[in-house]
């Protein structure tokens, strides 16, 4: 058969997606409001369930009757925890604090004779509407015995009130981090310091709620589950040991997502409740969460109690920190594993020689943790930037000097540090100079002389953050590697199905771009498919920035197996060699002769109809699915017993200018400027806002979110009102550069870009903050950096005549 060569114009494109700025594939939806969010799902006959929670933080259940509730007109049924013990099993843990030598303890969907924090779930209702059911809570009649309730982790250590039976005291677990010789480095140190940080409990409320559909299929035995989550192939092994059914009977589908931050990774009571009771009534149940109900769910608290050695030029020696979480309740989601990483991550990017890092997991009765953005590591770098400041303070030295000094060189990459973690690439001096050049560091400096000249209040923080990303959890399903297919038609279109979900960052786009440049063709023809286990290959869903990392690594992997049959093909079309071919946007042709070129579709057509012929050396079809594992990750132990889980480790480096009137306590964000470094940048745009997110994130972290309780264990801070998030009249323009450092471990060279920022931001506020108020001698130990604690803290270095 003889094939006729089309001569494409010269002026043909030779697009290179990677790298540059493009536009949210289908991101219109969102902007006219088209999404599809869980909240939006409606199916034939489906009912609406509302959930009975403890007003009590500590209290044995003695009764639960549901009779009354069950005579209101349109309720169809009403459970308590003991009818669900029937009809479903415990929610297995998202990571089994038992499986590394910790306690564990069963996870209901409803409450069974005793509850732990307030507003766990007790009793649900369905009804043919919301409000119906919601009403009809009022008719369950609970009887409960109150107990003492311990909301603080000192009682947990010291035995206290203990929240489950079978445990001795309240610590979950307690893990230390020891490398070289502390004790000889505070011997031998020329000066140290000691101090204490603490980290208020705050959370990530996210635009949307969590929301859930369930949806029985009774002729079948199947059950179809609509969430909004962010692991969905995880979760539908959590529901299938919860409800008994297995895996191949459960099909979750996760629609558009409007936020994660880790809250809508799984583990959450109301997921297996709402199958239960699809299954029970054989017909399809929602769910949406109300804002009160987000609320409930935090994380980060934490105290830190630190030591340091350092010597004359600043070089810090040796670090002692002794870390309590307040994990609340424990949940099966995974929460309280946040506070090992904060412990795992010390030093960030500094060369500690001598560390002893201490962190114990104590259980109250607060609210249970979830994943939040950062996982844990956000508190590491505040904590770590706060003790850099504090030493460069001690010595009066500038700050950003005593951060080039302990720096990890750029030669020494890979670079181990205490705890294990193998540093992939970096410059961070580099990131430093930048940042400092980027604010007019010199000139920031003089008008804050100025001002103070004024009696006014400027301060300049300076933070770096290191993110370990794309995390692998051994004995778990928090995995480093993931799955994609791609596939082409005979028209030459795509089609990439992949394992990463999006919590709605644009990281579909990304893939597409990555997948659009290996195979040759428009972003426009490739589509993009995630969050349903019933087309999507096996993964692992969206955490930790994993999305580009194995995301990304897989699609490319699975398009340079469809690049390789095209170009083979190609090859014997055009009468030349694979090697001699380029691949333009849905144009192949000869480099030695540009003039000679086939559309894709043609070569695309081809494999599937000239399978005997011209393209009888490929296998005839255009479809491919990878694996992809980066190479900086290892379970063996090392010599030290120690593993390395991260394959990436972004960095950056935050300048925050703070204003702070000392009358008021109030903190005015004057500027805000980040240098950020996540090796290969695929998408700019969705790089740096995901930072411009992040910063906020911690901005609101350092300055006014919290999430308060009463004595009694009552949330106090439980809507917008009262969990005050910055809005954006809150916030100055972000200035932003990158620095690009590839990582050698990963397939693209790109790092994880999703949970740095958080950290860093928070960090930069808060040292800052306590920039400006050093002529009062203010320091400041309790965040947020709310007006109260600021005059509190004014109040007390005033009452010790300068030095708090």
């Amino acid at each position: 058969m003889t094939i006729e060569v089309e001569r494409a114009p010269r002026e043909a494109p030779r697009r290179r997606y990677v790298g540059s700025r493009q536009k949210k594939l289908k991101g219109d939806l969102f902007v006219r409001g088209k999404a599809r969010y869980v909240a939006d799902i409606e199916l034939p006959g489906m009912l609406h369930a509302a959930v009975l929670r403890s007003p009590h933080a500590h209290a044995h259940v003695k009764s639960v009757d549901v009779s009354r509730a069950l005579e209101i007109s349109d309720v169809v049924a009403a459970v308590s925890g003991e009818d669900a013990r029937e009809l479903t099993g415990p929610v297995p843990h998202f990571i089994d604090p038992a499986v590394f030598g910790g306690k564990t303890a069963e996870v209901r969907c409803l409450a069974v004779e005793k509850v732990v924090y307030a507003g766990q779930p007790v009793a649900a209702v369905v009804a043919a509407s919301r409000n119906d059911a919601e009403a009809a809570l009022d008719a369950i009649a609970v009887e409960y015995e109150p107990l003492e309730v311990g909301l603080e982790p000192a009682a947990g250590t010291q035995g206290g009130t203990l929240l489950y039976e079978g445990w001795e005291d309240n610590t979950i677990i307690h893990i230390p981090f020891v490398e070289g010789d502390v004790e000889a480095a505070f011997a031998e140190a020329e000066h140290t310091l000691e101090d204490e940080v603490r980290i208020q409990r705050y959370t990530t409320a996210p635009i949307e709620t969590r929301g859930y559909v369930a949806d029985w299929d009774t002729s079948a035995e199947s059950l179809t589950f609509y969430g909004a989550c962010q692991n969905p192939h995880p979760l539908r092994w959590v529901l299938s040991h919860a409800l008994g059914l297995p895996e191949g009977k459960i099909r979750i589908v996760a629609p558009h997502v409007g936020g994660g931050f880790g809250l809508k990774m799984h583990g959450h009571p109301e997921e297996a409740l709402v199958c239960m009771l699809s299954r029970m009534l054989e017909r399809p149940v929602r769910w949406i969460e109300d804002r009160r109900e987000t609320f409930l769910i935090g994380g980060r608290e934490q105290t830190h109690t630190f030591k340091v050695a350092f010597d004359d030029e600043g070089r810090i020696t040796g670090l002692r920190n002794n870390i309590v979480a307040n994990v609340g309740a424990l949940g099966a989601p995974p929460g309280w594993g946040m506070a090992f990483l904060t412990a795992l991550s010390f030093p960030t990017g500094y060369r500690i020689p001598n560390q002893d890092v201490q962190v114990s997991i104590v259980a109250t009765n607060k609210g249970p943790w979830n994943a939040s953005r950062g996982y844990g590591k956000e508190a590491t770098n505040l904590v770590m930037e706060r003790i850099v400041d504090l030493v460069a303070q001690k010595l009066r030295m500038a700050p950003a000097e005593v951060r080039r000094r302990n720096f990890i060189n750029k030669d020494e990459f890979p670079y181990k540090t205490n705890a294990g973690l193998n540093i992939d690439s970096g410059d961070y001096h580099g990131a430093l100079d930048k940042a400092l050049a980027m604010m007019g560091y010199d000139d920031l400096r003089a008008e804050q002389e100025r001002l103070r000249a004024e009696g006014r209040y400027l301060g300049i923080g300076l933070a770096f953050e290191l993110t370990p990303e794309g995390g692998d959890i051994p004995g778990t399903l928090v995995a480093g590697f993931d799955t994609t297919t791609v596939k082409m038609d005979p028209q030459g279109k795509v089609t990439v199905l992949t394992g990463v979900t999006t919590p709605g960052g644009g990281n579909e786009t990304g893939i597409a771009q990555i997948v659009a440049d290996e195979v040759g063709v428009s972003l426009e023809d490739v589509t993009v498919i995630q969050g349903d286990t019933g087309l999507c290959p096996y993964g692992f869903g969206n955490y930790s920035g994993r999305s580009m990392l194995v995301g990304g690594g897989s699609a490319a992997l699975a398009a340079r197996d469809i690049r390789e049959k095209l170009a083979k093909v190609a090859a014997a079309m055009l009468e030349t060699e694979p090697e001699n071919l380029e691949f333009g946007e849905g144009v192949i042709s000869r480099r030695d002769n540009p003039d000679a070129s086939l559309p894709t579709e043609t070569v695309a057509y081809s494999v599937l109809t000239l399978a005997f012929a011209t393209a009888a050396m490929v296998e005839p079809t255009l479809e491919s699915t990878r694996v992809y594992k980066p190479d900086n990750i290892t379970h063996i132990p090392d010599e030290k017993g120690r593993i390395q889980p991260y394959p990436s480790y972004s960095s950056a480096v935050h300048l925050a200018v703070v204003e702070v009137d000392a009358e008021t306590g109030v903190v005015d964000l004057k500027r805000f400027g980040v240098v950020h470094d996540c090796g290969t940048i695929i998408n700019p745009t969705f790089v740096e806002g995901q930072m411009q997110g992040a910063v906020a994130m911690g901005v609101g972290a350092a300055l006014s979110e919290e999430l308060i309780y009463d004595d009694e264990g009552n949330l106090l801070t439980d809507r917008f009102k009262t969990y005050l998030m910055p809005r954006a009249g809150d916030l100055p323009s972000f200035e932003m550069e990158h620095q690009v450092t590839p990582s050698p471990f990963t397939l693209l060279g790109a790092k994880g870009a999703g949970e740095a920022g958080v950290g860093g931001s928070q960090a930069a506020v808060a040292n800052a903050v306590n920039d400006a108020l050093a002529p009062l001698g203010v320091t400041l130990r309790q965040m947020p950096l709310s007006p109260p604690n600021v005059l509190r803290a004014i109040r007390e270095a005033a009452e010790k005549g300068g030095v708090s």
